[in-house]
């Protein structure tokens, strides 16, 4: 799972098979079909084995674009040909290649009217940025909304714009979008930032220079580590961002650009001569997706997608490997799991109405750069005809943090933009499973920002509607302690299960779930 830069007890219980069956309408007449045979297909055992060999050290930790990360995706396509279930890429490629590249941490300055201003004080980027201007325009909060710009008037293109944090609000307090004491998406950091990047590049603006003053330091504390420890940012190649210029900066140079910003409403343009030199090395590298796909029976044109990352972050400086058992080699082997459940139904003259995508994205950890290709670049297959992504990040541990039954799991994201979703997913788990789902992470106002930070967001940004399976973290993320003989398989075994189960209902249920709650 990715760090914030910028998932069974009572086995009789999990798979009981006197529990209700689904009905299955079929061309000549109705039958009774249980799911919960193929569920049991999914074991601790056939867990247990893969998962030794994924994080094993001979997969080196599998690092984004390493040789590590190469076996790994052989490893994936090897055991989908053995299932005997197609690639999903009409070409029969499992692989899906993800161009990337890999930015050094970038040196320079900004001159404004003759001063020169060194990277990493007031301000920061992650990338290379260079050029010459006469002014910047300041855009307010650089929002846009139905009844609301703040490019009303504005020619922006080729441009470098001054946008703030934050919202418009009325005399009365009230914010204007929402008209009440309730703060839009726009306050909400992890969303507004890629809002206010996307916006002004559809503006034909050249970059942004961002002021916010509550999360400068975040961006700070991901700089100087970046620094300390000579590392680079690795983003999609050539993608349209490429040529586009973001700057964070403090309150001290936003004062120097506008002493006004802060109460400062209506747009301007502001008379100055602006020389960006930040230079940046960059080294290009490919990795893969891998994409595998059974094909519905009566609706092969709509799509389940099932997710999960299959990279982890390699080999530490002093030699010891992160084998990210837990993340995300549970959620992967699961995955694989799953897939081998729905190919059993299939085999056995049930296989599901709508087709069912088994996507392993890479560079997760890296950005959620495969998710992001997958959705933003190239998808696969259309979004418009994705019903849900259940997206599986780290399954197989338990949060020491949490009390209650260890039977357990947080889900996150199941009632942002489908109400149907959400109501299905507690009715699967009800009739099958029986566990116990924690929405702790799903609270808006939750500090570790969960929901934005694995490769369900990439769908969810789409308004695709998503589910995140997650563990919670524990004393061994993202470290070399996270191995194989660490894992819950019981726990996992469960998990998978309600995964595979809320997959099913979704594959074959008569109509596609409604997104009611869709995000521009």
């Amino acid at each position: 799972m990715k760090k914030l830069a910028f998932v069974a007890i009572g086995l009789a219980f999990a798979c009981n098979t006197a529990q209700k069956t689904i009905s299955e309408p079929t061309s000549v007449a109705t039958k009774e079909v249980s799911p919960t045979t193929y569920a049991l297909s999914i074991t601790e055992t056939e867990l247990k084995d893969h998962l030794y060999t994924y994080a094993s050290d001979e997969f080196e930790g599998r690092e984004t674009g390493q040789p590590g990360q190469k076996k790994a995706v052989e490893y994936l396509r090897a055991q989908y040909q053995k299932m005997g279930i197609k690639a999903a890429q009409s070409n029969g490629d499992y692989f899906q290649t993800v161009p990337l590249q890999m930015s050094k941490l970038p040196t320079g300055t900004i001159s404004i009217n003759g001063k020169a201003y060194p990277m990493g004080e007031n301000f920061l980027t992650f990338s290379e940025a260079k050029g010459s201007f006469n002014e910047i325009v300041y855009v307010g909060y650089g929002i846009e909304e139905e009844n609301y710009s703040d490019y009303d008037g504005l020619d922006v293109s080729g441009k470098m714009i001054l946008i703030k944090s934050g919202e418009p609000t009325l005399k009365n307090g009230n914010y204007i979008l929402s008209g009440t004491k309730e703060k839009s998406v726009w306050s909400n950091m992890s969303e507004s930032i890629g809002k206010r990047m996307e916006l002004a590049l559809e503006k034909g603006a050249k970059g942004v220079l961002y002021f916010d003053a509550d999360n400068f330091t975040r961006f700070k504390t991901r700089y100087d580590y970046m620094l300390k420890n000579d590392s680079g940012r690795m983003g999609l190649k050539a993608s349209k961002e490429d040529d586009f210029i973001s700057f964070f900066i403090n309150a001290d140079m936003s004062k120097i650009l506008m002493p006004s910003i802060e109460n400062a409403a209506a747009a301007k343009v502001l008379p100055m001569d602006i020389v960006l030199s930040v230079e940046s090395a960059n080294i290009e590298l490919n990795s893969e997706n891998v994409a595998a796909i059974i094909k519905g029976s009566e609706k092969p044109e709509e799509y389940i997608i099932i997710s999960s990352h299959l990279d982890h972050i390699g080999v530490s400086k002093n030699g010891e490997i992160n084998n990210g058992a837990d993340d995300d080699g549970s959620g992967t082997v699961g995955l694989l799991e799953i897939a081998q459940a729905f190919k059993k139904a299939t085999d056995a003259g049930n296989g599901p109405k709508r087709s069912v995508v088994f996507l392993h994205v890479t560079g997760e950890e890296k950005g959620l750069l495969g998710s992001m290709y997958y959705t933003d670049v190239e998808p696969i297959f259309p979004l418009a005809q994705t019903v849900a992504d259940l997206n599986i990040d780290m399954i197989g541990r338990i949060d020491p943090e949490r009390q209650g039954d260890r039977n357990y799991i947080y889900l996150i994201g199941s009632d942002k933009l489908s109400t149907e979703l959400h109501e299905l997913s507690e009715e699967v788990n009800k009739k099958y499973s029986n566990m116990e789902l924690d929405y702790t992470y799903n609270d808006e106002n939750d500090p570790n920002r969960f929901y934005y930070r694995s490769d369900h967001y990439n769908f969810a940004k789409n308004n695709v509607p998503i589910i995140f399976y997650f563990n919670g973290t524990h004393d061994d993320y993202h470290r070399p302690g996270d191995t194989p003989d660490k894992i819950n398989y019981d726990l996992l075994e469960n998990r998978a299960r309600l995964v595979f189960y809320t997959a099913w209902e979704l594959a074959n249920r008569a109509n596609r779930i409604v997104v009611d709650k869709a995000t521009k």
